[in-house]
This record gives structure tokens, sequence and C-alpha cells, in this order.
């Protein structure tokens, strides 16, 4: 009979490590087909939607508008009460899918076509001057027709002078505290861009057009006494030219002394009936339609003094929601500009917003006898085919600025996460700590050899 075996002894051995957990399944999908569809359908910035719907309300606002203050004078012009709201509705069909398809370009997209824009404004401006092809209206030269096209290349090229000095400007960052850096180039550009628009006696477009290049520089960080200097210079220029002209010099004389007698036929038709317009607007306004100063006794009460008409309709209440939607678009612009880093991307917006809330600002004192008469439109409200597609283009392009501060951020965080993934697992396996019965295990096999190497 075999003696019944002795039971083992636990020995000292280390347990077997444990296997490490299975890593999940890589899925087969393709990843780089979800990242266009994502970028496409991510939502947009807050900055974004501000700017986009305050524009596309004074837009609508404006086609109102310009039915109500132009009917009259279309319906006695045979072209039917809807003959200019028909026409205004068209640039916009036009104007709105431009600004939406400026807003999809990247921000190097503009920095690459404003020599090109600006060379193709600077043509286009020219060609006013050609027979045949220019023609000029109340004075001015500052239009082109071939056939039944027609249109106003100064609204371009405001947009032309403002991508290129914001692009020169951009890359002289470190030699602004030069004064020859900043006059060179962007004096003589500039400067030849709103001479052009002088010479056709466009002397409103070409006031903003300083205003927009003296932002710029603004924004740019251009030192105070070099604008200051400019400041004079214009300021004498403006004096001189005005006084070249019989028409400015009396606008300019009624502002200053008022008006009398013997200015109501001439000089103040137009500024006393736009202030019986908002006088006869009170509190609620007349109703919308119902305006008396469109019906023949306020000239251009559709484009220059549609503010008047505004007033005269929806009252002072209209009016002040005008000049509040404008803040708004002022908001949204500065919002963008405080939300970037690019110069170019700060001194574009800079600009756009001087050309679009200034120009507003500038006719709204017009017609309430702030500032002489200089004959611009108010942006997107007045009629105007050339003014609207420009500045919607210039909103667009401020909108795909704001676009491509929002996609930026995100692309930036997708491409760092997988980054801080790698590093985390390198040092979660670097500081991996050490498994204690194993330790133990190790010590208890070290003593047992001693003992043996005693006992020899």
């Amino acid at each position: 009979m075999a003696p019944p075996q002795r039971p083992q002894r636990p020995t000292n051995s280390a347990p077997q490590p444990r296997p490490p957990p299975a890593a999940p399944p890589v899925s087969s999908k393709p990843v780089a087909a979800r990242v266009p569809v994502k970028k496409i359908f991510s939502a947009q910035s807050s900055d974004f939607f501000l700017l986009l719907g305050t524009t596309l309300f004074l837009v609508i606002f404006g086609l109102v508008m310009v039915l109500s203050s132009s009917s009259v004078e279309s319906y006695a012009a045979d072209k039917g009460f809807f003959g200019s709201f028909l026409r205004q509705t068209a640039f916009v069909l036009i104007g709105i899918p431009l600004m939406l398809l400026a807003s999809r370009a990247p921000v190097r997209f503009w920095k690459r076509w404003a020599l090109p824009g600006l060379i193709l404004g600077g043509v286009l401006q020219l060609l006013v001057f050609v027979p045949g092809i220019g023609w000029g209206y109340g004075g001015n030269q500052n239009w082109i027709q071939i056939g039944s096209f027609s249109a106003q290349p100064s609204e371009f090229v405001k947009v032309a002078v403002i991508v290129w000095v914001a692009w020169v400007l951009s890359t002289k960052q470190d030699q602004l505290a030069d004064w020859k850096q900043v006059l060179l180039p962007v004096g003589p550009v500039a400067g030849a861009a709103i001479g052009f628009v002088l010479i056709g006696n466009d002397l409103g477009t070409a006031s903003i057009m300083l205003l927009i290049v003296f932002a710029c520089l603004f924004f740019a960080g251009v030192r105070l006494r070099f604008l200051s200097v400019g400041v004079i210079a214009v300021a004498l220029g403006a004096i001189m030219f005005a006084s070249t002209s019989s028409s400015r010099s009396s606008r300019i004389g009624v502002w200053l002394n008022g008006c009398t007698a013997l200015d109501y036929q001439d000089s103040c038709w137009q500024i006393e009936h736009a202030y019986w317009a908002l006088a006869g607007g009170g509190l609620f306004g007349r109703g919308l339609g119902n305006s008396v100063a469109k019906r023949g006794w306020l000239p251009h009460a559709d484009s220059d003094y549609v503010f008047a008409i505004i007033g005269e309709e929806l009252g002072l209440i209209g009016a002040v929601v005008v000049l509040l939607l404008f803040v708004t678009l002022a908001v949204a612009f500065v919002r963008i500009i405080r939300s970037t880093n690019d110069s170019f991307v700060r001194i574009t917006t800079a600009g756009v917003m001087v050309w679009v809330v200034g120009q507003a600002f500038v006719n709204i004192a017009v017609v309430l006898g702030v500032l002489p008469v200089l004959g611009v439109p108010l942006p997107l409200i007045s009629t105007g085919g050339s003014a609207l597609i420009a500045t919607l283009l210039a909103i667009g392009i401020v909108l795909s600025f704001a676009r491509a501060g929002k996609s930026g951020s995100s692309l930036q965080r997708d491409s760092a996460a997988p980054a801080r993934s790698k590093d985390s697992a390198h040092a979660s396996t670097a500081a991996a700590p050490v498994d204690p019965v194993q330790s133990a295990a190790d010590r208890s096999r070290m003593l047992a050899a001693n003992r043996a190497r005693g006992r020899r």
C-alpha cells in the first residue's frame, strides 16, 4: 500500500502577472470621411449669426421701405407701383448669394486676391471717364453703362481698398513707427483711388473712402501724430475742393448759416421737407405707406433721404429701431475684431465696420441737419444695386473671418487631442505602480537563498 502523499507546501514563487486588458476593437469605418461633414454642419460662432441675422433683417426691412418710398414716383414714371421694388429685389437676389459665397472663402483667399482686386477696381473706376461708357447724374460722373447694364464702380473700389490696405499694413506691423513705411505705398495708392472718385465730383463717396482709410490706419496701430497730420491735410484739401463748386459752397453755407426765404426753392428744399417729414411722423408715425413727403415733395426719398420716410411712416420708434440695428452691427464687428489675433482680419473688419456703420450715421446726420448734404445712401436700406451688392460682399468677407475663427479653434482642439492621448498613455506606462505581491515574492526568494549559503 502506497503511503499517503503529503500535501504540497506552498511555494513563494511570484504569481503570474495578469495580461493587460484587450484594446477596444478598431472600427473599420473611415474616420477621415467624418471630418468634412463635421466641418460643414458644425455650429458657427454667435458673432457669425449676429452679423448675418442683423444684415438680413436690414436688407428685408430695406425692401419694404423701398417699396413704400418709391411706389408713387415709380408709378409716375410709368414703371408701375412695383418697378423700383422689383429692381431692388433682383439686386438682393444677387447680393445675398454672393455674401454667402464670400463667407465660405478662407482668409488666405482674400490675402491672395488683394492686389488683383485693387487693380480690377481701378480699371472699372477709370471706365467712368470713357465716352460712351461712363455717364453722370446730378453733376457726378461716377457710373458706367454697357447696354442695359449699369453700375457704380466706386462702391466696389471701397471693398478693394479695404482688403488691399489691410493686407499691406498687416505685413508691416513691425515698421509702423516709421512714417515712411506708413506713407508708402498706402498713401499714393489710396490717394489715387480717392482722387479718381473726386475727379468725378462725388464728394460724398470720397469722404467715406477717406474715413475708411483712416480707420484702417488707426486699427493697424499707426501712431496718432501721423494720423493727426493726415487729418489736417485732408481737411485743408476738402475746403479747397468744396470752394471750387458753387453747389457745394451753397450747401455748406446753408448748413452753417441756416436757411433763408431765398434758399427755400434751391438749397433748402430737400432739407426743409426732410424736417417736415420727420416732424409729421411724431412718436408712432403715419403708418407704413402713408407718407406725404414721398408724393413728389422730397427728392431722392428712396435713396439718400429714405431715413426721413422711415421717421414719417414709422415715427420716432421706427427711427430709433433702425439706429439700434446699426449699433448691433457695430457690436458684431467689434466682437469679431476682439476675437482674432490676425492683424489682416482685424484691419479688414474695422474698415468694413466704419464703412457700413459710419456711412449709416453720416446719412442719418445729413437727414437730421447735423452734417451738410453729401449725397450718400443709407447702407442696406436705400435703393441702389451697386451699393447693396458691394456692401453685402464686404459683409461676406467679415463673415468668412468669423467662420474661419470658429473652424480654426475646433481644428486646433481636434489636432491636439491625439497628441494629448499619446502623452497620457506614455505617462501612464512610465508611472505604472509596482505589484506589491510580486515584490514580496522576490524578497522571500532572496531570504531563502541567504539561509542556504549559511548552512554551507
